[in-house]
């Protein structure tokens, strides 16, 4: 029997669906006919082809999100960032202490 431990925890396994059968000339050309049947007036719109207009849309409205985007910061930047922070507010909490405490 194993010994529980919070320092060695396992992450679940994460899902991966790798498709069997996927050609990305097909789907293009498909999306291309779609959309000009949608022109023509033959099909309906679908919202399908809006999910790619709305999908940078709330970036473009904000003006932080667009600059931290146009300088290359993703999240690993932020992270580091963040954890850089905390490090410096540590090592002045404990130099306040040494000098005003002690």
């Amino acid at each position: 029997m194993g010994v529980f431990s919070f320092y060695n925890l396992r992450k679940p396994r994460q899902f991966e669906h790798k498709p069997i059968y996927y050609d990305p000339r097909k789907e293009a050309l498909e999306k291309r006919i779609h959309k000009v049947k949608v022109e023509l007036g033959v099909e309906e719109a679908d919202y399908e082809q809006y999910k790619e207009a709305i999908k940078g849309s709330f970036i473009e409205g904000t003006t932080h999100l667009k600059k931290s985007r146009d300088r290359g910061d993703d999240i690993r930047n932020r992270v580091y960032k963040n954890m850089r922070l905390i490090l410096i507010i540590v090592l002045l909490g404990v130099i306040f202490w040494y000098f005003f405490m002690t």
